[in-house]
Parts: structure tokens; sequence; C-alpha cells
């Protein structure tokens, strides 16, 4: 964790921040205005995250993230790049979705590059699994999206056959589906496509 990081985390947290708490979060309060509302589970160091809000600033985000040095990284972003439309929660997705995220409240969701696990015995960590599936389309309006990516092959199948089995979701594309423009490419993806690995992406929509 950078000086950097650690400072954003203590400084901004308290302003950029949403304490846990066992009762819904009022939304429409928290950002101060009624805008379509994105939640991201796993902001990583938050690069992604601040360039889509400083792209769409018609939309608000919500971050979820329990990885403080990430945590840090995108605080410091916000500050840096003046934007208004971000809010971060550092705790357990699962938990924040179970009591603070209400039902049909979303307008999208985004799970990009989430941990592979890719030991067999570590499959059952992995964050897109049925149950976690079923309340994410619980909180999610009709037609919201949720876009998925990975660049391990395995666990993008595992992601099309867990999205696919989820009723309340259909999917937009015969299968995988090119890249959106809404979604940029990181620094590591940039990387990583040019030593020929591949990356997946799923978008599927409340039906």
């Amino acid at each position: 964790m950078s000086n950097a990081q650690r400072r954003a985390h203590t400084d901004l947290l308290p302003v950029y921040g949403v304490p846990f708490s066992a009762i819904p979060v009022d939304l429409e309060r928290l950002f101060g205005r009624a805008a379509p509302r994105i939640l991201e589970i796993g902001f990583g160091m938050g690069e992604t995250t601040a360039a889509i809000a400083q792209e769409h600033p018609e939309n608000d985000y919500l971050g979820i993230e329990v990885h403080t040095p990430g945590v840090g990284s995108l605080l410091k972003r916000i500050a840096d790049l003046h934007l208004g439309n971000v809010r971060v929660i550092q705790h357990d997705a699962v938990e924040v979705l179970q009591v603070m995220i209400a039902s049909a409240t979303l307008d999208g969701v985004n799970i990009f590059f989430p941990d592979p696990w890719p030991k067999k015995r570590h499959h059952k960590r992995r964050l897109i699994q049925p149950p976690l599936v079923a309340l994410l389309a619980s909180r999610m309006k009709p037609g919201a999206p949720v876009h998925a990516c990975t660049d391990w092959e395995e666990y993008a199948q595992q992601m099309l056959q867990v999205l696919s089995a989820e009723p309340a979701l259909r999917n937009t594309a015969p299968g995988y589906a090119n890249r959106p423009d809404t979604r940029p490419e990181t620094k590591f993806e940039r990387r990583g496509l040019a030593l020929g690995h591949r990356v997946w992406d799923l978008v599927f929509r409340k039906i």
C-alpha cells in the first residue's frame, strides 16, 4: 500500500465512502439526485471505474471492494478527477447486496476480472455462483444489464453456464459478447492482449 493510497483511504473514505449498514441505502439521497445507478463488484485499483464514471457523468456508480490499497487508489482518482458520481463501500459484496441494496433498484452491474481462483479445489470461492447471480438479479431493474468479463477461459465457461441458468436473466449474445465500448481496456488487459491472451465478455439482461 503506497503512502498516497494510505492518505487517500484515511482522508477520503469518510467523504466518498458508505459505511456498511444493516438497512438499505437511500441511493437518491446518497448521490443527491435521481440518475441511473450502476453497481461494480470488485473494482480492483479503480482505473476502469474512474474512467467509466468520468465518461458517463449522467450515471451514478457504487463500487464495492475489500482490498484497502484498491479502495485508496480509487478514492485518490475520485478526488483528482473531481468525480461526484462515485461512492465506495469497503465490505463483502454478498452482505452488501443482501441488506444494503433494495430489490429492483440497480440499472446495471459490472463485474470485471473477478479473482479466477484457478485451482479446482478453490473454485467454490469464485464470485460468480448461482446464489450470487440470483441475488444480483433480484436487485436489478427489468432491462438492466449485468456485464462480466475474465481472461481465464475455464472461468468464462463457468460464468456463461451460471448466468445462462438464471431464469431472470437473458443473454444479449449467442454466447460471449463483443467488448462493449462502455468497458475501457485496462493497462493489464492491453499487456495481456499483446501477449496473445484473450478476454471473454458476457452481457446478460434482467427480464
